[in-house]
């Protein structure tokens, strides 16, 4: 077999530069993806045709160009660009560099453009700090994140800077950056004469998951595996991704999405979309009794009394995954969505309880009846406690026409059965209690 080849040291770069920092835009002509916002009539084409640079926020997944974006911008703008990390830079960092910022603008009236990646590390205090700096025109801050910021940045800031989204980088995308890299001879891989089986560039895709940056890691991976002139095959992007993790972000945005799609499709009865979305959170990392609880809401929320087995399969679905774990648990989880899903469904369940909780918090806590009280002592009886009382068991049908309400709302109805599943039976059933509690008319 032959012997891989020494790793390849493009000139013009630092020994050991990535080849995505390689291959890094240097115009915004060169940019791949993001034609929304870089095509003809794009808002940032627009921003450097007038050179005019406002205060923005790049939010998109990781690899989608943010950091390029924010270079080029400046670049275009001709203003100097100064860069830093919240992940490893604090705020005295950051006022530091602002503090230069105002007394190089005062001395050259030139601004300088703040990079700040993954902003929304700030807590929403320390991003205040930002606030007089932009206001001033000492600064003009370019933060990126991976987060939603309606979330992650506070009122203030966001009222001075204009978010502008970046999506994920689509398949096309990816294999243009792929075969720019492999053919490039300054920058990329062009010196190498290495080939891309078609099959081997729909595996570097799929890994990427629209990650520009994963996409070129693992090209490169591959590339150093090979001799020259060789031919990167699917089995080596394979071996050399080893396993693709899902695109998952257990504290982030993607986390309330994904179990939004899982939730809203087993609301719809869509089983596969449930058993999909299910897959994509475990196989992502999600912590499966997470997962339980959800299943646990959905089964009253979304079932509720239509089935009432529903609540029962959550329950021992979410036993299950105490008990044995993953990824056997997987399994009880994926036979609990599936149940559900399949379910009838009814919100009345979910609608009669959140009526009872506005009659609690918008009314008056009315006292409980004194017949509904119970009487332990001479004094409490002697004060009516209990009186007028109707034991359900000592009469026929075992109900009562005895009002179990406060008098001010004698007349509230918060439970309103749907005629889907069991909730069928449940209405019968509240029509013929309804029948029997009404008095019979006097001859």
């Amino acid at each position: 077999m032959d012997e891989p080849s020494p790793l390849f040291e493009p000139p013009g770069f630092p020994p050991g530069t990535p080849l995505a920092e390689r291959l890094r835009p240097r115009s915004l002509d060169e940019v791949v993806g993001q034609e929304a916002l870089l095509g003809p009539h794009g808002a940032l084409r627009a921003i450097a045709a007038r050179r005019e640079l406002p205060s923005l926020v790049f939010w998109g997944p990781p690899g989608c160009g943010k950091t390029t974006l924010a270079r080029l911008l400046a670049q275009a703008v001709g203003a100097e660009l100064v860069a830093f990390s919240a992940v490893s830079a604090g705020v005295k960092e950051a006022r530091e560099v602002m503090e230069h910022a105002r007394r190089h603008r005062r001395a050259s009236g030139q601004v300088t453009v703040l990079f700040v990646d993954e902003v929304h590390r700030f807590n929403k205090a320390q991003q205040d700090a930002f606030l007089p700096f932009i206001e001033t025109g000492d600064i003009t801050l370019i933060g990126a994140t991976t987060e939603n910021p309606s979330f992650e940045l506070n009122r203030a800031l966001l009222s001075r800077v204009k978010v502008y989204v970046l999506e994920p980088l689509d398949d096309q995308a990816i294999g243009t950056l792929l075969r720019r890299a492999l053919e490039d001879p300054q920058r990329g891989l062009g010196g190498r004469g290495l080939t891309l089986h078609p099959a081997a560039e729909e595996a570097v895709v799929l890994a990427a998951a629209g990650d520009a940056r994963a996409a070129l890691n693992l090209l490169e991976l591959a590339a150093q595996a090979l001799p020259q002139g060789g031919e990167i095959t699917r089995e080596l992007v394979v071996r050399m991704a080893q396993r693709r993790l899902a695109l998952y972000d257990k504290e982030g945005e993607e986390h309330y999405n994904l179990i939004s799609a899982l939730h809203k499709s087993i609301r719809n009865s869509d089983v596969d979309a449930a058993l999909y979305w299910l897959a994509r959170m475990l196989e992502g990392g999600a912590d499966p009794r997470f997962l339980a609880r959800r299943l646990l809401r959905v089964a009253s929320e979304d079932v509720g009394l239509a089935d009432p087995r529903a609540l029962e399969q959550a329950a021992a679905a979410a036993a299950a995954v105490e008990h044995v774990g993953l990824p056997e648990g997987s399994l009880a989880l994926a036979q609990a969505a599936v149940y559900l899903a399949l379910a009838p469904k009814s919100n009345a369940l979910y609608t009669a309880y959140s009526a009872a909780q506005q009659a609690v918090r918008q009314r008056p806590p009315y006292p409980v009846p004194l017949h509904l009280r119970n009487a332990p002592t001479q004094l409490m009886r002697q004060l009516g406690y209990g009186e007028g009382y109707e034991y359900a068991h000592n009469l026929e049908g075992k109900v009562s026409g005895m009002a179990c309400l406060p008098p001010e709302l004698a007349s509230l109805r918060l439970y309103h059965p749907t005629a889907e599943g069991w909730e069928k039976r449940i209405r019968e059933r509240l029509a013929e209690l309804a029948a029997r509690r009404t008095p019979p008319p006097r001859r």
